[in-house]
C-alpha cells in the first residue's frame, strides 16, 4: 500500500466532506467523514448518506465483479452497483478467489542502523543477557482450581511489596481457564505448557510461583520438564493437595515470593540497545480507518524496530487471511513462506471441521466501523507488519529466536493472540484500534493507538496515541511511524502506558484452548 496522501481539513469538519483512494486501481473510495446524500466526491455524486471510514463505488460494479481497495480484491458485488452507492455488506460479499502466492518477490535485505547508532532504552538485564522492559513477580497457575488461591496470594502481598519493595514494579496472578478435562498429551496441552513456560521464563519477570492444585491434567512438574525449567531461588512450584490445602498454600506461597522479592528489588536499570526491543503488534476493535492510518503508521513504526536491530510480531492468522500473499511476497526463503501458508491451510481446516467460516469476521463492531469482508479487515490489519523481510514463522506461544520481522500463529481474538506473543517473548506490545478496545497485558506494557481523532478524544484516558492526525495533513506515515517508535522507547524505560495507569493487564492472560474439553 502506497504512503497515504494527507489531506488538509479536519475530517469531522461535514462542511468539507472528503474521500481517499488509495489505490489507483480501486473501484471504491473511503469516506474520510460523513458524506450527505448528494455530495460529489471525485467525479462521483453520493446516492445515499455514507457514514465516515465506510466505501462508496467511484464507478459501477457490474453483478459478481470484483471490489477492489488498496489495490486488491476485497470482496464482490452482489447485484450491479452504481457509481456513488454505499458499498458494505448488504452489496459486497465474501468468496472465495484464486490468489497469486509468489514467494520473496518483494523481499530485501534490512538496511540496518549501525549498532553504535542505534537507539537506546532503560531496560533491565537479566543474567542470561534477556532485556526486560518490566521488572514484577508472578503467581502463574497450572490449572483453574487454583486460580482463586493465586489471587488471594497476590492481594495479600501486593500492597505491601509494592510499599517496601520500590524497584518491583508489580505482582501479578497469571489464572486461566484450562488445564484439566483435556488428554495429557497432544496439541491441546502441550500448547498450553508452551504457554506457561513462555511466561514463567518471560525476562519481565524476575521470579515467579508455579501453583497447581495437584491432581490436574497439566501437571506442574510436566510444564516445568517440557520447558527444562527447575526450582530455584526465582521459581517455586507449590500444589494446594500437597502442601495441605487453601490456607496453608496461601501462606506457603507468600513466603516464597517475600523470598523473591529482595532479590527482584535489586534490579536497576540501565542502557541498552533497541535491538533488544521485542515489538507485539495487535489490532482489536478496528474500523476503516484501521488499515489507512494507525496500521501503516504502526508498520512503519516495526521497520524501525527492525532496523535498529530488535523484533517485531505479527499474528492473528484469521485476519491476514486474503493477505497472505503479500507476506509471502516478503519471505526470506520458500520454507519460510510454506510455513506460513501450512498454519493458513490448518486454520481452513480446522474452522470447516467446526462447521464455520474464515469470513467470521468482521464483528459487529468491526462491521459498523465500515469493514465489509474478512478480506477488507485483513489487508488493513497485515499493514502493522510494515515492509521489512519476513524472517520466521512460529507456533502460538514457541520462543522466537530470529531477530526481524517474524509471524506467530494465533486467533484473531486479542487476548489470546497477545497471550501467546507474550509468551513468545514479546516484551512491549502495540495495539491498534478504530471502535475503543481497553486492553492492558502484564507483564508486557502496552500501548494503544486510535484510528481515528474523535475516538482519541471521547477516550483519551485509554488511549495512547491518535493517528488519526494522517488525515488532517499535519503529519505522514513515516513521522508518525517515528512518533511510536519512540513512544516504545519511553515506555519500554519505565514511562507508563494508559493501561497500565487504569491497572489493566490482570485479567488478560488467555491461554489458547485448541480441541475438545472432556
Amino acid at each position: 500500500m502506497s504512503e497515504l496522501n494527507p489531506v488538509s481539513a479536519d475530517p469531522r469538519d461535514v462542511s468539507k466532506p472528503r474521500s481517499l483512494r488509495l489505490h489507483a486501481s480501486d473501484n471504491v473510495l473511503v469516506a474520510v467523514s460523513e458524506l450527505p446524500e448528494g455530495t460529489r466526491v471525485e467525479d462521483v455524486v453520493a446516492r445515499q448518506p455514507i457514514p465516515a471510514g465506510h466505501k462508496l463505488a467511484s464507478a459501477a460494479i457490474a453483478d459478481g465483479e470484483p471490489v477492489r481497495k488498496f489495490g486488491q480484491i476485497i470482496g464482490f458485488a452482489r447485484g450491479a452497483i452504481r457509481a456513488g452507492e454505499h458499498v458494505h455488506e448488504h452489496n459486497c460479499v465474501y468468496a472465495e478467489f484464486s490468489r497469486e502466492l509468489e514467494v520473496g518477490v518483494d523481499y530485501r535485505p534490512t538496511d540496518f542502523v549501525p549498532a553504535a547508532e542505534r537507539a537506546t532504552f532503560q531496560g533491565f538485564v537479566r543474567a542470561d543477557g534477556r532485556v526486560a522492559t518490566r521488572n514484577m513477580l508472578g503467581v502463574v497457575t497450572t490449572v483453574n482450581c487454583s486460580a482463586t488461591v493465586a489471587r488471594a496470594i497476590v492481594d495479600r502481598l501486593r500492597v505491601q511489596a509494592l510499599r517496601d519493595f520500590p524497584y518491583v514494579d508489580d505482582i501479578v496472578a497469571f489464572t486461566h481457564t484450562g488445564g484439566c478435562g483435556t488428554a495429557t498429551t497432544g496439541e491441546n496441552i502441550e500448547t498450553l505448557r508452551r504457554t506457561l513456560a513462555g511466561f514463567i521464563k518471560h525476562p519481565n519477570l524476575a521470579g515467579v510461583l508455579l501453583l497447581g492444585l495437584g491432581c490436574e491434567s497439566n501437571q506442574g512438574s510436566a510444564v516445568l520438564d517440557s520447558a527444562g525449567l527447575q526450582e530455584g531461588p526465582h521459581l517455586r512450584y507449590l500444589n494446594i493437595q500437597d502442601v495441605g490445602g487453601s490456607r496453608a498454600t496461601m501462606e506457603r506461597g507468600m513466603e516464597a515470593l517475600l523470598e523473591m522479592l529482595p532479590r527482584a528489588n535489586e534490579a536497576r536499570r540501565q542502557t541498552v540497545s533497541a535491538e533488544h526491543l521485542v515489538l507485539a503488534l495487535q489490532c482489536g476493535g478496528s474500523d476503516g480507518y484501521s488499515g489507512i492510518t494507525a496500521n501503516p503508521a504502526l508498520g512503519a513504526a516495526a521497520d524501525l524496530v527492525v532496523r535498529h536491530g530488535g523484533t517485531a510480531i505479527l499474528s492473528e492468522t484469521p485476519e491476514i487471511y486474503g493477505a497472505e500473499q503479500l507476506l509471502t511476497r516478503r519471505a526470506v526463503s520458500r520454507p519460510v513462506a510454506e510455513k506460513l501458508l501450512e498454519r493458513i491451510r490448518w486454520w481452513e481446516e480446522h474452522v470447516r471441521a467446526n462447521g464455520g467460516s474464515m469470513n467470521n469476521n468482521p464483528s459487529h463492531g468491526n462491521k459498523k466501523g465500515g469493514l465489509t469482508t474478512i478480506l477488507e479487515k485483513s489487508l488493513g490489519a497485515v499493514a502493522k507488519g510494515g515492509t521489512t523481510g519476513l524472517m520466521g514463522v512460529y507456533k502460538y506461544a514457541e520462543p522466537i529466536t530470529e531477530r526481524g520481522f517474524v509471524f506467530m500463529d494465533s486467533p484473531g481474538n486479542d487476548p489470546y493472540s497477545a497471550t501467546g506473543q507474550v509468551a513468545s517473548g514479546g516484551n512491549i506490545l502495540c495495539f491498534t484500534t478504530g471502535r475503543g478496545s481497553v486492553y492492558g497485558c502484564k507483564p508486557a506494557p502496552c500501548l494503544k493507538l486510535s484510528t481515528n481523532t474523535p475516538l482519541y478524544e471521547k477516550m483519551s484516558e485509554d488511549m495512547d496515541i491518535d493517528c488519526g492526525t494522517l488525515l488532517t495533513g499535519k503529519t505522514t506515515v513515516q513521522k508518525l511511524g517515528q512518533q511510536i517508535f519512540q513512544r516504545v522507547l519511553e515506555v519500554a524505560s519505565g514511562a507508563k502506558s494508559k493501561s497500565e495507569e487504569l491497572g489493566f493487564g490482570d485479567n488478560e492472560f488467555v491461554p489458547w484452548r485448541i480441541g475438545a474439553v472432556m
